[in-house]
């Protein structure tokens, strides 16, 4: 085709291009105002969503001040019922101190010399058993971690001889004040010590070998070189009885427990006292008590061994010695000593405990539950026990 036709066919394609130019332009601007009707609307989301958020920051901000201020009238509170029951314990102080004055506990030398003679005449006779029991532990059957209260060494246990579901804390080697809590649930829930009574003491206690028993508290009070056993009537919170304990020059009954010079257990059969003296400062002693009179039934000399000895406990009139390491181990029960001499040492079972945090400061058997209240560098543990007959071991 030719220059000069190409000039004809100009006029006829001018309109179409124009056309298409129109239709372009046409098409930018609707693509504009879509896009500017949706910026303005993300510009109306947005300061929407801005207002929520403030009012949601205000209303928070609200309710923080209204806890505030309800936290602030509960200690108000707290503070005004610590006030009154403060004044109820200085009111119960002064009750107390209406009551007739305990019997005088003051080491008696020529009461003391007969209950030494008297106690080395009845040592190592035969035993007359007060029941049939004749179980002895097979092992650890489970064990169980409550919490962790209170120092490293210290005790815990219920009524030896009844059904009571009160918990006794002991903590510490060396104090007055015990701590009792209704059920094992408020022990174990509660972290302080607002859910517990407390029972002050009219002497403070030495070691971990206390026992609540029937009703009464025996624990042990160091007076000189003398060490006392202290019958305390938990009910009326009085001293029912006390008597010296009747061993020349004590030493500590455990080799991992310095502070424990007398460790009182309960078992089937009634009380035992758990303790040590120069005269045979290898191995251990035990003596059976009289719960009403404090007064020295038996004693024995046994052949179990006071090193490496962190605890004892007895089972149907035999004795349980629970040993360890200074450096913390697995704690095992290593010797047994039988009083009736039904269960010879060599036949008893080699009873392991849970290797745990250190070594035990208290362990409490109880009669009727079969387990053990164990304390264990300031945790609190139950051991459940596996029993067998003595003659099936």
């Amino acid at each position: 085709m030719g220059p000069w036709r190409c000039l004809l066919l100009l006029p006829l394609l001018a309109p179409a291009l124009r056309a298409q130019q129109q239709q372009f332009m046409e098409y930018v601007e609707r693509r504009l105002s879509l896009l500017e009707e949706r910026i303005s609307q993300w510009h109306d989301q947005s300061s929407r969503y801005s207002t929520e958020l403030r009012d949601f920051k205000n209303q928070v901000l609200g309710m923080l001040e209204a806890a505030e201020k309800e936290r602030e009238a509960m200690r108000a509170e707290a503070e005004s019922a610590a006030v009154r029951v403060d004044r109820l314990e200085r009111e119960v102080d002064y009750l107390e101190t209406q009551n007739p004055a305990p019997p005088c506990v003051e080491v008696d030398e020529t009461l003391m010399d007969k209950q030494v003679a008297t106690a080395k005449q009845r040592k190592n006779e035969k035993y007359n058993k007060l029941t049939d029991c004749s179980d002895t532990i097979a092992s650890v059957r489970a064990m169980k971690i409550l919490k962790r209260f209170g120092s490293a060494s210290g005790l815990w246990t219920k009524d030896a001889a009844g059904s009571s579901e009160k918990i006794y804390v002991f903590d510490g080697t060396a104090n007055d004040t015990v701590y009792v809590f209704p059920r094992m649930r408020e022990f174990t829930l509660f972290s302080a010590t607002r859910k517990a009574a407390r029972i002050k003491l009219p002497y403070p206690w030495v070691g971990t070998g206390h026992l609540v028993y029937d009703g009464h508290l025996y624990y042990i009070r160091q007076q000189g070189l003398a060490f006392q056993v202290i019958k305390f009537n938990l009910a009326n919170k009085t001293v029912v009885d006390s008597s010296v304990f009747p061993a020349e020059e004590q030493i500590p009954v455990f080799g991992l427990s310095p502070s424990t010079y007398i460790e009182v257990s309960a078992d089937e059969e009634g009380l035992w006292a758990i303790y040590a003296t120069k005269e045979d400062e290898k191995n251990m002693c035990l003596a059976k008590l009289d719960p009403a009179s404090l007064d020295i039934e038996q004693m024995w000399d046994t052949p179990c061994p006071r090193e490496n000895a962190e605890g004892a406990f007895v089972v149907c009139g035999a004795l349980h010695v629970v040993y360890n390491t200074r450096l913390p181990s697995r704690a095992r029960v290593q010797c047994v000593f039988d009083v009736s001499g039904t269960l010879a040492p060599e036949d008893a079972s080699l009873v392991y405990f849970p290797k745990r945090y250190g070594s035990h400061a208290s362990l409490k058997y109880s009669p009727h539950e079969r387990q053990i209240y164990a304390w264990d560098d300031g945790y609190q543990i139950i051991y459940r026990m596996e029993m067998k007959k003595k003659l099936e071991v």
